[in-house]
């Protein structure tokens, strides 16, 4: 160890920007210099952990305090005066660049990148304070909203392409156009269509094209038939987060966790935010209707999805779950929209209890519009499909998200869930639970 074995003392704030910033990086950078005299996070003893806990809640606090006095010149400085839309990853990197010691830097996240994720430093909370303070704020929250609606740029070079074939393979996802149809069908099929990182940029790239293809009318997204040996050969809907990937480290706050709600599940309740481009101006977003089409399962993450879609199909035999709770962490923006659908007391149940609603119950019909035989789940898809494509659908549903979830609302939500969500990816209840799930898989 180093001669300097204790947390610096943290100072305070003096409400002067360039002062404040400079505190925050030689702050940080005293603190980083305990860490580093400490041994790795396995093999710290008790005592060394409660070090390294003490460095971090004083770098915290002193973040944290400098973001609620700055954030708005902050946000401002790193976006060239919210002229240059960065997304959630861009952003933090860039606030790194910009305010060293403000979130981890490049350098600081690789060293994480193949450590298992109960052996981290917890970096991802840093992160969770950072976009807290951005969404808390009506200017940089809303402008922060707006460019993660904005086309990703994989999905503009692929548009020429989609156009022309109308058919492509992203990896986890495959994307064909039938008819008026965009259907999305998810390939994860190693892990039960669970989510990831890769799935979640296949996801987006893939919901990105089917707004921006002036042919397809409507999106369907349905899951593809398992090579699992439980699955063999059936359709599956989605098993949620890939606790696997989890449990490796390799499940990233920004490009996942932030990245599918503010991203993809964004854009399918929103659509794509094109400003004076926008084909429906003089409204900025390019919206279309979307239906999701359940065979065998939706857990977790694949039971949030379906809380933005237009019109939900479940064969007669699919359940739908969202064991967050069970499972250490908060199930995205559930929490804000399940109440919604099925009344507080069985959204209690479900996100509370681990509650499954099955097709066949009768609570069944506050999550599935539709429930078909197995066997018909082709006829009742192409049916509603149809029905979705009436002109008149994509103005009422952008009037009845904006009654359910005004911009401002889904903001105040994603700031604390910033923070949540950090706090419980390194609390030792979830990291115990993702490796028990992990050695049994």
């Amino acid at each position: 160890m180093t001669a300097v074995s204790r947390a610096p003392e943290t100072p305070v704030p003096s409400g002067i920007l360039e002062h404040d910033a400079a505190a925050v990086c030689e702050h940080s950078a005293a603190g980083e210099e305990v860490l580093a005299g400490l041994p790795a996070k396995p093999d710290r003893t008790p005592g060394q952990q409660r070090t390294a806990d003490e460095v971090h809640r004083s770098c915290r606090r002193l973040r944290a305090g400098f973001l609620r006095l700055h954030v708005e010149r902050v946000y401002d400085r790193l976006t060239d005066g919210r002229t240059t839309p960065l997304r959630v990853a861009g952003l933090a990197l860039r606030a790194a660049e910009v305010f060293p010691g403000l979130v981890p830097g490049e350098r600081q996240l690789a060293a994480e990148g193949d450590r298992v994720q109960s052996a981290k430093e917890g970096r991802e909370i840093d992160q969770g304070l950072f976009f807290r303070e951005v969404l808390r704020s009506p200017v940089a929250g809303r402008h922060l909203l707006d460019s993660m609606l904005r086309p990703t740029s994989r999905a503009e070079a692929l548009l020429p392409e989609f156009r022309r074939t109308g058919d492509l393979d992203l990896g986890t996802v495959r994307i064909t156009r039938q008819g008026d149809a965009a259907h999305l069908t998810i390939g994860n099929t190693r892990y039960l269509n669970a989510e990831d990182n890769e799935l979640t940029e296949d996801m987006e790239t893939a919901v990105d094209l089917t707004l921006l293809d002036d042919r397809v009318r409507v999106g369907v997204l349905r899951g593809g038939v398992m090579t699992h040996p439980r699955y063999q050969g059936k359709r599956v809907f989605s098993a949620g987060i890939n606790l696997t990937k989890l449990h490796d480290g390799r499940i990233s706050f920004t490009d996942f966790l932030l990245r599918r709600e503010l991203g993809y599940l964004a854009k399918l309740a929103r659509g794509l935010h094109l400003g004076e481009n926008s084909p429906d101006w003089p409204l900025d977003t390019l919206a279309k209707p979307w239906l999701a089409a359940v065979d065998s399962f939706a857990i977790g993450g694949g039971a949030q999805l379906l809380l933005v879609f237009d019109h939900v199909i479940a064969a007669a035999d699919a359940y739908f779950s969202l064991p967050a709770a069970q499972e250490g962490i908060v199930p995205g923006a559930a929490n804000l929209r399940l109440p919604r659908q099925t009344g507080p007391r069985l959204a209690r149940q479900v996100i509370l209890g681990g509650r499954k609603i099955w097709a066949a119950e009768p609570e069944a019909a506050t999550v599935f519009d539709t429930v078909a035989d197995p066997r018909e789940m082709d006829q009742a898809i192409a049916a509603e499909a149809d029905r979705l494509t009436s002109p008149a659908v994509v103005a009422n549903r952008r009037m009845l998200n904006l009654a359910e979830e005004p911009p401002d609302t889904f903001r105040a939500y994603l700031a604390e869930f910033a923070i949540e969500q950090a706090l419980r990816l390194n609390s030792a209840d979830v990291l115990a639970k993702v490796g028990k799930a992990w050695a049994r898989h």
